[in-house]
């Protein structure tokens, strides 16, 4: 009985980590913890980082029809990465090199934008 109750408990402290994916990488198609999130008013820009990349995925608040949409990510000192075109959820993701280096990220639905500025520095 002891025993039975031992591995239940352990099993318990498993699942966790065995259990679904990362809910935001599945969610956005990024690695890494989220960074920063801005939103406006037909969506929001999210910006993920790991060690060494950053990514960034624009998300429609509301999904459905298709429209223009796009991503910017930009490296400090290096080029930017754009995703643009007509998507009914989501543009991105993108990702560039950023160990060590900041990032600006922009993103827009139909007219409407946000940027990041210079953030992960």
């Amino acid at each position: 009985m002891l025993v039975r109750l031992l591995v239940l408990f352990l099993l318990a402290g498993l699942v966790p980590l065995l259990g679904a994916p990362d809910v935001a990488r599945a969610a956005s198609g990024c690695s890494g913890r989220p960074a920063k999130t801005v939103e406006f008013s037909t969506g929001e820009l999210r910006v993920y980082k790991s060690r060494a990349q950053a990514c960034a995925v624009t998300v429609a608040k509301k999904p459905g029809k298709r429209r223009t949409m796009s991503v910017t990510l930009q490296a400090r000192g290096g080029r930017a990465v754009v995703d643009k075109g007509s998507y009914t959820k989501m543009a991105g993701p993108v990702t560039v090199s950023a160990l060590n280096r900041c990032v600006r990220a922009t993103g827009a639905i139909g007219k409407k934008s946000a940027s990041t500025g210079w953030i992960l520095c």
